[in-house]
Formats: C-alpha cells, structure tokens, sequence
C-alpha cells in the first residue's frame, strides 16, 4: 500500500543516492574528502568538500537541496552540469524542482517551479 510520502521518499533517495556518486569521485588535487551530509528529518542534503590542496585549506557546499512543501529546491548546485538534470532523469517531475539559486522573477523562465 502506498504511503501519501511515497514520492517524497523517492525523491530523498534519488538526492542522497546522486549527491553520494558525487561524494565517490576521486578529489584530482591534494587530500580532500567529499562527503554527504543529510538531516536528520531527511529534509536537507549537502554535498560537502574539506580538506588541503597544497597549502590552500578546501572546505565548502558543492550542493545544498531542500524538501520544502512537497517540492525540492535546490539552493546551491555546484556541480558543472548541475543535477536537476538526473533528478527528472531519475523521475522527478520538473514542477517539483525549484532552483532557489534563481531570483523568483527569473524562476518562471527555467521549465522548473516557482516556488
């Protein structure tokens, strides 16, 4: 029987299942970890570098997602093609993903939500 969080589970899945391939990729330079933090209501999700580059201290978000009022905002995506991409690759449908990095009046241009 499904649960009326049923998607929203997925969804939380899908983003810590993404954000730990990226987590897995060797860092090129120095010794840096990656790794993926998650809340523990499973409601934000961050992709986190730290660590040394020669004597340059690494420490920073790569991603930062939300679940926010049935729907996934991106706040801060970092990765080069980003991934909302295989987000909807992976079945989320593009009126679910809001990319909060946009201001509101941009947001209606994406293809994404508003809000």
């Amino acid at each position: 029987m499904a649960t009326a969080n049923q998607p929203l589970d997925q969804w939380r899945e899908t983003l810590e299942k993404i954000l730990q391939y990226y987590a897995d990729l060797p860092y090129r330079y120095g010794d840096v970890s990656t790794y993926v933090v998650v809340s523990r209501d499973r409601n934000h999700f961050i992709l986190m570098h730290e660590g040394w580059e020669n004597e340059r201290r690494v420490h920073g978000c790569l991603v930062h997602a939300e679940i926010r009022h049935d729907k996934i905002w991106i706040h801060y995506d970092g990765i080069e093609d980003g991934i909302t991409g295989e987000m909807v690759a992976a079945g989320v449908p593009k009126d679910h993903i809001v990319l909060a990095f946009y201001p509101p009046n941009v947001r209606e241009h994406t293809g994404y939500a508003l809000a």
